[in-house]
C-alpha cells in the first residue's frame, strides 16, 4: 500500500505549519523550498488542503498559507483524504453477486488502519520535534 507523493507533501507541509508558523502566513515558495519541491505543483496540493479547510490563504505581497481553525483537531486522516480522496485501497475482482471474502479482510484492515490515522493528531507529532 503506498500513498502519493502529493499526500506525502501534504503531510510534510501541514507538520511544518502546525510546528513552526505563528499566524502570519508561509508563502508556497518557502514551503517548496523546504522540501525541494516545485512551488507550482506545492501549489495545486496547498489547493487541495485550502479546499478541505485545513489551511487557509492569505494574497499580497505577505501572503502565503497558514493553519486554519484549531491545529489540535487535524489529524493524519483528514490530510490524506484532502489528497487522496474517500476511496477504498482494495477492490475485489470478482464475481459481483456473491459476497467477496478477501474484499471483507481487507476492508477490516482499512478501517483499523483509518482508526488509528484518525486518532493521531499532527500536533502530537510536530510537538516531538526539536526546537532550536
Amino acid at each position: 500500500m503506498k500513498y502519493s507523493k502529493a499526500t506525502n507533501y501534504a503531510l510534510h507541509t501541514m507538520m511544518y505549519l502546525i510546528a513552526y508558523a505563528t499566524d502570519k502566513p508561509i508563502g508556497v515558495q518557502q514551503l517548496a523550498e523546504l522540501q525541494s519541491v516545485s512551488p507550482t505543483y506545492l501549489s495545486k496540493i496547498l489547493t487541495k488542503l485550502v479546499k478541505a479547510g485545513l489551511i487557509e490563504s492569505a494574497s499580497g505581497a505577505n501572503g502565503g498559507y497558514r493553519v486554519r481553525g484549531a491545529r489540535e483537531d487535524i489529524s493524519f486522516l483528514d490530510i490524506i483524504r484532502a489528497i487522496e480522496g474517500n476511496v477504498s485501497l482494495f477492490e475485489c475482482c470478482g464475481d459481483d453477486n456473491s459476497p467477496c471474502l478477501i474484499h471483507q479482510v481487507m476492508l477490516a484492515s482499512e478501517e483499523a488502519m483509518e482508526q488509528h490515522l484518525k486518532n493521531t493528531r499532527l500536533v502530537d507529532i510536530a510537538n516531538q520535534i526539536p526546537r532550536v
